[in-house]
């Protein structure tokens, strides 16, 4: 078996490799002691700021979504990337804060015209009948990981 280590991104490598937006998975604590719930999600990145911005489809079959998110509960943020060079990973951990149009204020409406959160299929509605909600994470911690060598 192959021996592959990995050292810390530094500031400036998370950054480049977050670049201002792409793809991920997202996961909440659960309510109850059992697995986390995890989906796929797009994600914006102000590397100014270091926050994520999230743009989640709240349907009403996915009331377990819902909950949680609105319970406030502890989420973790992956993104993940593997190229000939090596693999590449951001972990970021915190609460979400939603943004809504009341309150939105001059530096998140800026952010937020600087982000790319690309849109992600929904194969099971058409994307005009979702309610969708904007989230920001300010994460409490944030680690980038990469291949050994992923620079040589």
């Amino acid at each position: 078996m192959e021996d592959i280590r990995s050292i810390r991104m530094s500031t400036e490598e998370r950054n480049d490799f977050l670049g201002n937006g792409g793809t991920g998975v997202i996961s909440f604590d659960s309510p109850d002691d059992g697995p986390p719930y995890t989906r796929p999600i797009s994600y914006g990145y102000d590397a100014s700021t270091g926050n994520f911005y999230f743009r989640l489809a709240v349907e009403s079959e996915d009331a377990d979504k819902s909950e949680l998110i609105d319970e406030g509960r502890e989420i973790s943020f992956v993104t993940y990337d593997e190229t000939d060079r090596g693999w590449r990973s951001v972990v970021a951990t915190g609460r979400l804060d939603e943004i809504t149009n009341s309150g939105l204020d001059p530096e998140v409406a800026e952010a937020m015209q600087q982000v790319r959160i690309p849109f992600v299929d929904l194969y099971d509605s058409h994307p005009l009948t979702v309610e969708f909600r904007f989230f920001r994470l300010s994460p409490g911690r944030v680690s980038g990981r990469k291949e050994t060598g992923a620079d040589e």
